[in-house]
């Protein structure tokens, strides 16, 4: 359902960077750019045929702003995934909002660790692996 998230910035080279060298971890890379006077977008994923990333400045000119409640959640196959793609996100000057762990119960398999990239937008890595569900 979803095709692409978008994320202003108002940093573009900053922002292809970080996502550059974070979504690099996962097997995804830059499918589109555009530039212009304003910098363009670049959007990020795996295929055009899948759900994809887009950084931006945002259209009307104004500042950036991050939403209250607003995050992006990029799944991981296993939760040692996760761990490794939140150190990768903090080593790149993301912020910490919740370490990777189980959240609630873990035989219901709720992995996640959240951040904020370095425009403060916030980022879940998931994975959900139910004990005894063969994952």
């Amino acid at each position: 359902m979803i095709g692409y998230v978008t994320l202003g910035t108002d940093d573009l080279e900053r922002a292809r960077s970080f996502y550059d060298a974070l979504l690099g971890t996962i097997g995804a890379k830059r499918l589109m750019q555009f530039a212009d006077e304003d910098g363009g977008f670049t959007m990020y994923g795996t295929s055009m045929d899948r759900p994809a990333l887009v950084v931006t400045r945002p259209y009307d000119k104004q500042p950036p702003d991050c939403g209250n409640g607003n995050m992006v959640a990029l799944v991981m196959d296993t939760p040692d995934k996760v761990d490794a793609f939140y150190a990768k996100a903090l080593e790149l000057g993301a912020t910490d909002e919740g370490p990777p762990g189980y959240r609630g119960d873990p035989k219901f398999g709720y992995y996640f660790g959240y951040f904020r990239d370095p425009d403060g937008h916030k980022l879940a890595a998931f994975n959900i692996a139910r004990q005894g569900a063969g994952g």
